[in-house]
């Protein structure tokens, strides 16, 4: 992207990373129109409320030096208008928005470019993207950093643990021989895995204790959280539809249009424990609870 960036010229104030979506998911984006021969943008709108262009903003922006005294000149005429004139809130006169401030009047002018990029991306604003996240990462490090990734028999014991696809686990943690890690396992520093447990798309932080027998399927197990015996802890994927080409992820609101908790990954956050033989489902565990009996799509504050 850098290099791309430098062979725009010196005319060039910004470059940013862009990515395809479907039509449909392309209004939760910044849209962009570019010119498909010098990849300049032509037009740019956040979030629109129709379709723009299946092309989309990912966040990744790499900047020329002249873009900050092209910020600062904003940010003076905004202080100007406002102390001035009366133009505007102070609230709108200290703060200036990227998109709207700084892309929005520069598409056009030959001075902002694309990158477009066929790789995977996807935004991380929910814990839910962060399970999807953890599945590509751990495929990165199958192609680029395999000695990340554990086999059965890598970490050098007599007796290690079934491993099922792409899992991670840290030299730190213990991990019984009778357990089944995987797919798209991440297991933390100085984690205990107990007998027979079974983790599967799910991240489990440094120091929680995942006890003998339990289940934890597309899960975040906060740091030093116990989980007790014969218990089931799972929550429910939303992935990307497979048979959309480039599809991302939804990102749909905590609760639904009835007040109710959407189904999503479960979360265990920091120091949580959740007792034996009990099922929590589709839920959110705030930090330092404990739990006494089984939940179903909720959030236990």
């Amino acid at each position: 992207m850098l290099e791309f960036h430098q062979q725009t010229g010196n005319s060039s104030l910004m470059t940013m990373m862009a990515t395809e979506a479907t039509r449909q998911q392309s209004l939760h984006y910044g849209c962009i129109v570019q010119d498909k021969d010098t990849h300049t943008v032509q037009h740019y709108v956040e979030k629109p409320s129709t379709f723009v262009s299946t092309l989309i903003n990912c966040g990744v922006y790499i900047c020329s030096v002249e873009l900050f005294q092209h910020i600062s000149a904003v940010f003076n005429t905004r202080q100007q208008n406002y102390y001035n004139d009366g133009v505007g809130s102070a609230m709108e006169a200290a703060v200036i928005h990227l998109e709207k401030d700084i892309l929005m009047p520069l598409a056009g002018t030959g001075k902002v470019f694309a990158m477009q990029t066929n790789t995977w991306w996807s935004q991380l604003k929910t814990a839910g993207s962060t399970i999807y996240a953890n599945r590509h990462f751990l495929e990165l490090f199958r192609t680029r950093h395999r000695e990340r990734l554990v086999l059965n028999g890598d970490r050098g014991d007599s007796k290690m643990c079934r491993i099922i696809g792409d899992v991670h686990i840290h030299p730190t943690a213990t991990v019984h021989c009778s357990a089944t890690l995987g797919p798209n396992v991440s297991v933390g520093p100085g984690c205990v895995i107990g007998p027979g447990v079974r983790i599967r798309e799910s991240i489990v932080l440094a120091g929680a204790n995942i006890s003998d027998h339990s289940l934890v399927l597309h899960s975040i197990v906060g740091r030093d959280s116990r989980v007790g015996q014969w218990t089931r802890v799972e929550g429910t994927p939303c992935d990307p539809n497979p048979n959309k080409p480039f599809a991302k992820m939804d990102n749909p609101p905590l609760f639904n249009s009835d007040g109710r908790l959407n189904p999503s990954i479960t979360i265990l956050g920091c120091s949580v424990t959740v007792p034996s033989e009990v099922i929590l489902l589709n839920s959110i565990v705030l930090p330092y609870k404990e739990l006494t009996r089984s939940f179903k799509n909720e959030i236990i504050l």
